[in-house]
C-alpha cells in the first residue's frame, strides 16, 4: 500500500506535502469523483471485509468502489499518511420510515483538525447527499455545496448532519411520483459524537449489514459523482442528476435498464467491471437519488 497508486486512482497530481485544508478539500472531492459508493459485492456472491489492505486493493488496484465502512476506512488511512491529525468516529444514520436516527453505529467518517479547526470529511454517503468537501465543525453554520446546503448542529450529547436540497425535476414521467425520487426540502442525514473509533468497532456492523435484511441486502447501489451532479445505478434503475442551482431545482433522468445493459453502463458510467456477475436487487426499501 502507498499513496502514489491511490493518487494515481483519484488522479490527484497535486502536491501533497503540506496537510493542509486546500489539499484535504482537493483530495476529498477527487475521491468521490472517482471512487464510487457501492455495495455491489454483496450482490455478486463476495464479502466486505474491513481490512485496509484488503480494502486497498480492492479500491485501489481492482478499481472498484465501496460503501462507508470501505471508502472511509481507506480515506482515514490516506489522511493520517499525508500527516493530518485524523479521528475516526462513528455516526448513526436516519431512518425516514421509523422518524428516528438507527441504534446502530452503522456509518464511518472521520474528524481532521487543522490550525486548530475541526472538520467532518465523508466520501462515502452516495447520492444526493453526498459531501463533495469537508465541513467545518460549527454548529448552526450554512455550509453550500453542489448538492445543497448543508448543516452541522451540536444537540449537545450529540451532532446532527442535515441538508437542505433543491426541488426535484423529473424528466421522465414513468417516474413522476417514485419513491426513488427524494421531494422533502430539508433531510437529517446522520448523527455523531466525537468519541473517538478504531475499525473494531464497526466490525459487528459490517458483518450485520450484509448479512441481516438492510437497505444493502435489499437494493444492488452504485453511485457516481461528476462535475454537474451524480449518477447512479439503484437495482435496474439507471439515472443522471443534473444540479441546477441557479434555477433552484435537480434535474432527473431515470429510466430502467434491460438485465443485458447492466454491465455495458457500470463499465461506461462507473468505469466497473465485476469479476463475478451482478444480480441487480431493488427490494423496497427506502432510498432515493
Amino acid at each position: 500500500m502507498n499513496l502514489e497508486e491511490y493518487f494515481e486512482r483519484i488522479g490527484f497530481h497535486g502536491s501533497f506535502d503540506k496537510a493542509d485544508l486546500a489539499t484535504l478539500k482537493l483530495i476529498h472531492k477527487q475521491h468521490v469523483m472517482s471512487v464510487p459508493f457501492e455495495n455491489l459485492s454483496i450482490h455478486c456472491g463476495e464479502k466486505n471485509v474491513m481490512d485496509l489492505e484488503a480494502t486497498f486493493n480492492k479500491i485501489v488496484r481492482r478499481r472498484r468502489g465501496g460503501w462507508c465502512l470501505e471508502n472511509n476506512f481507506l480515506f482515514g488511512w490516506v489522511l493520517r499518511e499525508i500527516g493530518y491529525d485524523t479521528t475516526s468516529l462513528g455516526s448513526r444514520v436516519f431512518n425516514s420510515v421509523l422518524n428516528d436516527f438507527g441504534p446502530l453505529d452503522s456509518h464511518f467518517i472521520n474528524k481532521v483538525v487543522i490550525d486548530g479547526k475541526a472538520y467532518i470529511t465523508d466520501v462515502s454517503f452516495g447520492m444526493s447527499f453526498q459531501l463533495w468537501e469537508p465541513l467545518e465543525l460549527v454548529s448552526g453554520m450554512d455550509q453550500p455545496q453542489a448538492a445543497g446546503v448543508f448543516r452541522l448542529l451540536d444537540q449537545g450529547d450529540v451532532w446532527v448532519l442535515e441538508k437542505t436540497s433543491r426541488k426535484p425535476n423529473v424528466l421522465n414521467p414513468e417516474f413522476a411520483k417514485s419513491s426513488l425520487v427524494n421531494r422533502n426540502e430539508t433531510d437529517q442525514m446522520y448523527n455523531f459524537t466525537l468519541v473517538p473509533r478504531e475499525a473494531e468497532h464497526f466490525f459487528e456492523i459490517n458483518h450485520k449489514l450484509q448479512n441481516e435484511p438492510s437497505l444493502f441486502t435489499n437494493k444492488s447501489i452504485c453511485s457516481l459523482q461528476a462535475p454537474t451532479g451524480f449518477r447512479a445505478l439503484i437495482g435496474w434503475t439507471y439515472g443522471e442528476v443534473t444540479y441546477k442551482p441557479d434555477e433552484g431545482v435537480d434535474v432527473l433522468d431515470i429510466r430502467n435498464l434491460m438485465d443485458d445493459e447492466i454491465e455495458q453502463i457500470l463499465l461506461a458510467k462507473f468505469n466497473i467491471k465485476l469479476q463475478n456477475k451482478l444480480q441487480p436487487l431493488n427490494n423496497k426499501s427506502y432510498f432515493t437519488f
